[in-house]
């Protein structure tokens, strides 16, 4: 099977990982279930967020940096990440645990034509709560550790909002290459979906004209799409070259295999594999508690860890 399954992950810069735990794991109840390093950078944590075994289609992750200067908003850039909530009742439960913490929130709302809350994270990296009744990601699992109950647990991402100058030109790489559907469109927004009738895998991209996004604490790095397995990868490579993209060529991140690439309007998109997942190299109850490494950087454990600055809940 070749066609792309929905979101895999999406993954975002920090200036803290304490902080970002806090927010994250404390409040919106989602399990820091790998701690990892920037397999690029490894002086710089990785850190997952998710449900229970941090599942593809859920998993929200951020390299730590301590040296991120703001965010200055603009165009070209994921500009918000939506959060599938299976109940409406769950909006009034989240604007009481919102106005608890004291997180700034827009009240119940609308978005992608939906109830939805909008609220951003201490970093300012925006964020929605979107209902709709019996969806989730393909492979949630009940966190029972959670501080938030079951029937108010986030079960998966939903629209991802890319803000671009040149919509068409995002719209051909989503319809003609990767047979995205179209759901709606409005004056300056047009709703995608990669699998019919699916949450866990929509694309809203917003026209707007302007300065480019520069980069800093709270701002999107990549989005990654979800494919099953090592010959889906191949056959995106090949299709995404001959469509005059350049890829970067598969890397085996031990967790998944993956490919890069930037899109028309300069969003960075990786292909991901489903397996092996995070459960490789640690049992589902272990997970999140120590520093986890590929094996290829494992010979440098020493090292890295004395590099890395100290984290709240990891063994040393």
């Amino acid at each position: 099977m070749t066609h792309i399954l929905g979101h895999h992950h999406v993954s975002m810069m920090t200036k803290s990982g304490d902080a970002n735990t806090t927010f994250y794991q404390n409040i919106l109840g989602l399990r820091r279930a790998k701690v990892s390093v920037n397999q690029n950078n490894p002086e710089m944590y990785h850190l997952f967020f998710g449900d229970k075994t941090a599942s593809p289609g859920i998993d929200l992750t951020f390299f730590e940096n301590q040296k991120l200067g703001q965010t200055h908003r603009g165009t070209n850039a994921v500009t918000r990440i939506g959060l599938i909530l299976d109940k409406e009742d769950s909006l009034t439960y989240w604007q009481d645990r919102f106005d608890e913490f004291g997180i700034t929130h827009s009240g119940r709302s609308t978005y992608t034509q939906r109830p939805a809350i909008l609220f951003e994270d201490f970093e300012g990296l925006r964020l929605a709560l979107i209902v709709e009744e019996g969806q989730q990601a393909d492979f949630w699992e009940y966190w029972e550790e959670s501080s938030v109950p079951y029937e108010h647990q986030i079960r998966g991402m939903a629209a991802v909002e890319w803000t671009v100058e040149n919509l068409q030109a995002s719209k051909q790489v989503l319809v003609d290459l990767f047979t995205y559907q179209q759901v709606y469109q409005t004056e300056n927004t047009t709703l995608f979906q990669a699998q019919e009738g699916k949450m866990n895998g929509e694309i809203l991209l917003v026209e707007q004209d302007g300065p480019k996004e520069k980069p800093g604490k709270g701002s999107v790095h990549h989005i990654a799409i979800r494919v099953e397995d090592k010959q889906a990868l191949d056959y995106w490579q090949e299709r995404i070259s001959n469509f005059g993209f350049k890829v970067v060529a598969h890397h085996d991140r031990f967790y998944f295999e993956s490919l890069y690439f930037r899109e028309a309007n300069g969003i960075m998109i990786e292909l991901a594999t489903d397996d092996p997942g995070f459960t490789v190299d640690r049992a589902v109850e272990d997970l999140g508690k120590e520093l986890d490494l590929p094996p290829f950087l494992n010979d440098q454990r020493q090292a890295i860890m004395e590099k890395l600055n100290p984290l709240k809940g990891i063994k040393e």
